[in-house]
């Protein structure tokens, strides 16, 4: 295991802000999250785990433990059915590059998720998705080491209790486990619409009818390109607040100002609204504040144009929370993980 010590966060995280790591450890092998572990057991120090750095942000004191880098590489096909196939990645495979594979083997069932950054690792820990599709349609299980019983275990579907951008890591479990594989299970042949309304536009548009994974995945793209900033090229963590989620009363009191908000089921009377809906009709959208940008084709997402800390980000997103508060009475929340 490669271990650097004061090593700069900002340089791996895609927001471009945060301070150093006290200890950095880039995660090759199985046999190196076991010595991660030990290390920082042996000095009692914290531990947090990134994959691509899309969805995390550091303060500018940085992280005063050790930050492990998955890197865990590999795909192995446990079952090849007549409908499906079932494949195992290594946690710091890139989630788009995995997707592309799939989409050349003409699977179905993680193409709407096309250009999401980020590893395969990080995608159950909020349960990533868009355009219709999330992680969990898919999973089969994952492998992580237990930080508890300090050993390798596998957890299921149903063990990870899944929900809309939530699992157990973000919850319960937060910082027990360091996933170091991905087991899906992708069907053969075509995907079936309905699709998401967004990629059926663009389809319709086209005056498409016949569908292949290939053509869901060029659609999504063309899409994201045009809505989403390369955080290759301007800073960024992508959706940055979560879409929100009120009360059925809410949403029809909402409805008498805004006849054309919609609201999608999410059970027990509780409705999910378009939290970028939110920014824009506050008056937001294209906003600049601290050297950050709510971006002017997604509300939902915060662009670094010019900020220098983490400091001016947190500024930023308080002043969109209490804006948004203020004229709809809902508090938005971050979607983005952030080491603690």
């Amino acid at each position: 295991m490669k271990l650097e010590e004061n090593k700069s966060l900002k340089d791996y995280l895609t927001m471009r802000l945060g301070g150093k790591a006290r200890y950095f450890a880039e995660i090759q092998t199985k046999d190196d999250v076991v010595e991660a572990f030990q290390f920082a057991a042996a000095h009692q120090l914290k531990t947090f785990v990134i994959g691509g750095g899309s969805n995390t942000l550091a303060d500018d004191e940085g992280f005063d433990g050790l930050v492990m880098h998955m890197c865990l590489k590999g795909r192995t096909i446990l079952e090849d059915n007549a409908d499906d196939i079932v494949i195992r990645y290594g946690a710091g495979e890139i989630l788009d590059e995995v997707i592309s594979e799939s989409v050349d083997m003409h699977l179905t069932g993680i193409e709407a998720m096309s250009l999401i950054p980020g590893t395969i690792g990080a995608a159950p820990v909020q349960n990533v998705g868009a355009y219709g599709q999330d992680i969990s349609q898919s999973f089969v299980e994952l492998e992580a080491y237990d930080m508890y019983s300090k050993k390798f275990v596998t957890l299921s579907k149903e063990d990870c209790q899944f929900a809309y951008r939530a699992s157990i890591f973000r919850g319960k479990d937060w910082g027990r486990y360091i996933i170091v594989s991905v087991t899906l299970r992708l069907q053969k042949g075509n995907p079936q619409p309905p699709f998401y309304k967004q990629v059926q536009a663009r389809l319709d548009e086209k005056g498409i009818t016949s569908y292949t994974p290939a053509l869901i995945r060029e659609t999504v793209i063309e899409i994201r390109k045009w809505k989403l900033p390369d955080p290759h090229y301007i800073p960024n963590s992508g959706s940055f607040f979560k879409n929100a989620i009120i009360t059925k009363q809410k949403l029809a009191h909402l409805q008498e100002k805004y006849p054309t908000l919609k609201g999608f089921a999410m059970g027990n009377d509780t409705f999910k609204i378009s939290t970028g809906w939110l920014i824009d009709q506050a008056g937001l959208k294209g906003a600049s504040m601290y050297g950050m940008r709510v971006h002017d084709r997604n509300a939902l997402v915060l662009t670094n144009v010019g900020a220098k800390s983490y400091h001016a980000l947190a500024k930023a997103r308080e002043d969109i929370i209490a804006e948004v508060n203020k004229q709809f009475g809902i508090k938005i929340v971050q979607e983005v993980l952030e080491m603690h």
